[in-house]
């Protein structure tokens, strides 16, 4: 043995990890080197144990996308100009899916007004897509505007434009009014009877925020809001609306509406306790989906009496059994305990309405086929 103070010696395991490490941190710079700025980004963040692209979601306000969601909307919002971005926000250009579901109810009602052999009216879909983007739009800006003391105590909408002081409240009432003007510029492009139909959705537009505050129960009005296009898509086909077809349609799109929208309430339901804020979510509370299966029911009933007095065909009542099947799976999957699931859920609800718009296109279709069929049927027995 020696005398006096000995080396610490590091443990071969040790140094075998200095030596990985020492490796992974020269290849990372060589990657930076490579790749230039944005490379360098990507390898350094993976070096420090960033997750990989397919653990990664998107959310607003991040940095750069992964090459592989460049082209999600919240990506393509991130990259506008920068002066631009709170404005896109605030209209949830970042977050489509309130459009669809705002835009599909519409989608049905011009599919079912369709001569039958016939596709739906593509520039009525078209013009009513580009509607439902502003109207959304305007909505969400004139919610923002009435709860902006509101979103503040809340985490998950503390970061929305007018609550995190991104824009004024003049800036968004002037952004609005942008909004309102292009929105009606597209309805002057319909019937007489659609323009005053449409301008009829307004107070239940500008009305709709503030219901929260009065009842437990604005998802309805909100589903009469958002299920508007149910009535308009029809009239600004045939110049009028059929109630037979047109108000159980609105129907169910009104249950749909308290489905999903239930479903994301519960996303926030401590924060809205807390606030005073009200919903179907805290009036539900356990009992929800109990609640949900019953809108599901009278959702799927309502589009069976559609089906029947619009003469519809067997596609049709193929896509509503998916519909009850993808229901069902989703109220009994759901953890209204879980946000996360909660949004997934309430996002799978696009799904539900593609559903039931490729029902109508197909089931109109198949109307020509039945009706070649029945036509040869009559010329074989008159031959005979």
């Amino acid at each position: 043995m020696t005398s006096g103070p000995t080396r610490p010696r590091l443990p071969s395991a040790m140094l075998s990890l200095g030596g990985v490490g020492l490796a992974r941190g020269l290849r990372v710079v060589t990657q930076a080197w490579l790749r230039g700025s944005g490379g360098r980004s990507l390898a350094l963040a993976r070096a420090a144990g960033a997750p990989r692209t397919g653990d990664w979601r998107p959310s607003a306000g991040q940095g750069p996308r992964w090459r592989r969601l460049s082209l999600s909307a919240a990506a393509v919002v991130n990259s506008a100009p920068r002066p631009l971005q709170p404005y896109l926000r605030l209209m949830r250009l970042d977050k489509p899916i309130g459009t669809w579901l705002l835009y599909l109810p519409c989608t049905w009602s011009i599919g079912l007004a369709a001569e039958p052999g016939c596709f739906p009216d593509w520039y009525m879909l078209s013009l009513f897509g580009t509607g439902a983007v502003l109207m959304r739009g305007a909505g969400c800006t004139i919610n923002d505007m009435w709860d902006r003391d509101y979103d503040k105590k809340v985490a998950r909408t503390a970061s929305r434009p007018i609550a995190a002081g991104d824009i004024s409240t003049f800036q968004s009432f002037v952004f609005l009014g942008g909004q309102l003007t292009l929105a009606l510029s597209i309805l002057l492009c319909l019937n007489y009877y659609s323009i005053a139909l449409g301008a009829a959705s307004l107070l239940l537009v500008i009305t709709y925020p503030l219901m929260k505050r009065i009842t437990y129960w604005p998802q309805l009005v909100l589903g009469l809001t958002f299920n508007w296009g149910a009535l308009l898509g029809w009239s600004a086909i045939k110049g009028s609306c059929d109630p037979s077809v047109c108000l159980p349609l609105y129907f169910s799109g009104i249950m749909w509406t308290l489905i999903y929208d239930t479903i994301y309430a519960h996303q926030d339901k401590r924060d809205d306790a807390l606030i005073g804020i009200k919903s179907t979510a805290l009036l539900f509370r356990d009992k929800t989906k109990q609640w949900l299966s019953g809108f599901s029911v009278a959702m799927l009933g309502a589009l069976s009496l559609v089906g029947v007095n619009s003469g519809q065909t067997a596609p049709y009542y193929t896509a509503l059994a998916a519909v009850g099947a993808h229901l069902a799976h989703q109220i009994f999957s759901l953890d209204i305990h879980r946000p996360e699931d909660c949004w997934d859920k309430f996002a799978s609800n696009r799904t539900i309405g593609l559903m039931v718009f490729l029902g109508i296109v197909l089931g109109n279709l198949w109307k020509e086929k039945k009706a070649d069929e029945t036509k040869k049927n009559i010329d074989s027995k008159i031959e005979n």
